[in-house]
């Protein structure tokens, strides 16, 4: 077959049999440019951008890499230092030293989420059954009236009013038919991230770097904004109706807006071909500061380590999915209705919302195989509680593009009064602020219907920018977490978090008379105490006591979130861990002492102490502490019996409150 060569030095065409190794034509390569750099050599599909060393394609043959006759590749190198070496032995090394050195090939390392490794193992196309019309054949026979359509398929989009390709099926729209039955690391990746900043130093090396000097080849072609075809993210699921309500009684009872960002995991989507959905199971609020009309936030947050590494310690590994915030606004004719305020006609996020959308995507890039970087867009969903038409609440999820992510990495973009509109920066040539902009243009149709494109500077609308991500709840609920009746983090005067809390309502539940399955015991006890640690927000809270250690706190987050819960044996293992018998030990100190019934005659009456509540004795047990320690300088904690001599509100052996 016919390969054409296009270099520096001129166009080239060679003849190759479809078996042919790379390394042939990288020889043939090296013929026509004698001062190329074997070990600099990149080939590309390309004029600019895709660039892969031929280094790194040793053992590939022509066919495999999706070549076919006719081909033009556009070939790159920089010049050699010691242009006296030879050229033959200086190829084999570089194919040599480009099979070692795996860092030129990263998307051979990549670790892909569980659900991209389920997609690329499946075939992915639609399946339709027999056509009744149509098909003439027999039922084990298939025609193009029945046989499964691809994942992209444009008609069925349409049909079923899907706007956005699956991140999936954009990759198989991409992926050449020729090289679709072989591996993701024998072909090229189809996709190549995004950037919007000039390349420093300048491929050519022609000039200084920006901003002393700029030419075609390191500049950023200009930007036409349009709709993105695909999405990473189809669909936003939470996981229960009550996590939502959870989260809105910080606003119902303070009138301040909140933010939290949401626990969950990755799922198949089954209603978009190739689909994947965000399940939501819990809303972690980090520290922040609401006010009437928006809140003030720190990114990254002090603890997000520890919840990234907590999260990902159940039994089905949890992540951050994305975030969610309150926009929520009563009217001033009916306070019970609330404002109306994103819709067509004003906006749907706002351009500060888009900006701080973009650096969070750009912080959480998906794994991808699929790209030369090893990363690709990220599946960070903003969902907003916001007011609807009739009055009520209700979610709103989105994505930014990938345009977006990258015009805000480059500094192009800032937001501006008007929320629906986004301005592009003027272009600075300051050292230490340079900033390079170029053209910006979008389309849009004008008052008779023409297709018109339009500079995008000094401004253009936000919604160039947006990708829609449908949301819902499940039929049938069942999250991960069964309990949400715990404080919330991070809500200061509205839920104070405190050990002593955790330890009375252990204490209630008499956990310290729990034993292992295998003592008996009663097991409805078990199963309320079981449903009670099955609390993200308690867990997150325990690990910040220090009475539970790291490995006990990793057993506690896997049985707390178990599928079988209601199991006998589901709490085994945490009750044998050294942390729990601590909490235990602490629970039972707290718990009230129950006079004795030896003395007792048996009769058909139960004794007057057990109707008595578990708070009447805790109260007696500080007042008669109190009493014990009146006359003295000497203070009885009335929960571990220490005899404290010093000032402090605290028992300095357990410390609790006195």
């Amino acid at each position: 077959m016919l390969i054409r060569i296009r270099s520096k030095d001129g166009n080239f065409r060679f003849e190759f049999q479809p078996t042919a190794d790379i390394s042939e034509l990288l020889s043939k390569v090296l013929e026509t440019s004698p001062d190329a750099d074997p070990s600099t050599v990149t080939i590309s599909n390309q004029p600019r951008g895709n660039e892969v060393p031929v280094s790194t394609l040793k053992g590939r043959d022509l066919q495999a890499l999706g070549l076919k006759h006719g081909d033009l590749l556009f070939v790159g190198y920089q010049t050699k230092a010691t242009p006296e070496a030879p050229k033959t032995s200086a190829s084999a090394t570089a194919v040599d030293s480009g099979s070692q050195d795996t860092s030129k090939r990263p998307w051979d390392a990549v670790a892909e989420d569980p659900v991209d490794r389920y997609w690329r193992s499946q075939e992915g196309k639609i399946p339709r059954g027999r056509d009744s019309r149509f098909c003439k054949h027999g039922a084990n026979a298939m025609c193009d009236y029945c046989m499964p359509l691809e994942p992209y398929d444009a008609a069925y989009h349409t049909e079923h009013s899907i706007k956005h390709l699956s991140y999936h099926a954009y990759i198989r729209k991409l992926t050449p038919k020729a090289s679709s039955s072989a591996s993701v690391t024998s072909i090229l990746p189809p996709l190549n991230p995004l950037s919007y900043k000039v390349k420093t130093p300048c491929p050519t090396g022609g000039h200084p770097p920006w901003p002393a000097g700029i030419c075609t080849a390191c500049q950023p072609s200009a930007i036409t904004l349009q709709s993105q075809p695909f999405r990473m993210v189809d669909h936003l699921e939470i996981a229960s109706p009550e996590i939502v309500d959870r989260f809105l009684e910080a606003w119902r009872r303070t009138g301040v807006q909140r933010f939290g960002w949401l626990i969950g995991h990755y799922e198949p989507y089954p209603d978009v071909p190739m689909g994947i959905k965000a399940v939501v199971e819990a809303i972690h609020e980090p520290p922040q500061e609401g006010e009437v009309d928006g809140l003030t936030l720190g990114v990254p947050w002090e603890d997000e380590p520890r919840i990234r590494a907590l999260a990902a310690q159940s039994s089905t590994p949890l992540q951050i999915v994305g975030y969610i915030f309150t926009d929520l606004e009563p009217t001033e004719e009916d306070r019970s209705k609330l404002k109306y305020k994103r819709h067509p006609q004003s906006f749907f996020l706002s351009s500060l919302e888009v900006i701080f959308a973009a650096n969070v995507q750009n912080a959480n890039p998906t794994p991808s195989r699929s790209s030369f970087t090893g990363k690709f867009g990220s599946r960070m969903v903003t969902a907003v509680l916001t007011g609807t038409e009739e009055g009520g609440i209700d979610v709103s999820a989105y994505q930014v593009s990938e345009q977006a992510c990258a015009m805000v990495d480059a500094d192009m973009i800032e937001a501006s009064v008007d929320p629906g509109i986004m301005r592009v920066k003027e272009e600075d040539r300051e050292e230490g602020t340079a900033r390079y902009v170029p053209d910006v243009f979008f389309r849009y149709k004008n008052e008779y219907g023409l297709d018109v494109q339009k500079n995008a500077k000094p401004c253009f609308p936000v919604e160039y920018l947006l990708v829609n991500v449908t949301h819902g709840f499940p039929q049938n609920p069942s999250p991960l977490f069964r309990s949400i009746k715990y404080k919330i983090e991070n809500r200061p005067g509205l839920e104070d978090q405190s050990t002593e809390d955790v330890l009375r309502q252990l204490a209630q539940l008499e956990a310290y008379d729990i034993p292992e399955s295998s003592h008996g015991g009663d097991l409805q006890k078990r199963q309320v105490l079981a449903r009670f640690i099955s609390d993200w927000h308690l867990i997150a809270f325990l690990g910040t006591t220090g009475l539970i250690s790291e490995n006990d706190l990793r057993i506690l987050m896997r049985t707390a979130t178990v599928p079988n819960i209601e199991s006998p044996t589901v709490l085994d293992e945490l009750l044998r861990t050294e942390g729990w018998l601590t909490l235990m030990t602490f629970a039972q100190e707290i718990a009230p002492k129950r006079p004795s019934n030896a003395g007792i005659s048996s009769s058909s009456h139960a004794p007057m102490d057990t109707d008595i509540p578990p708070e009447v004795f805790d109260q007696i047990a500080r007042e008669e502490a109190a009493q014990s320690s009146s006359n003295t300088n000497v203070r009885v904690c009335p929960h571990c019996t220490f005899e404290n001599t010093h000032g402090g509100s605290d028992c300095e052996v357990c410390g609790l409150p006195l």
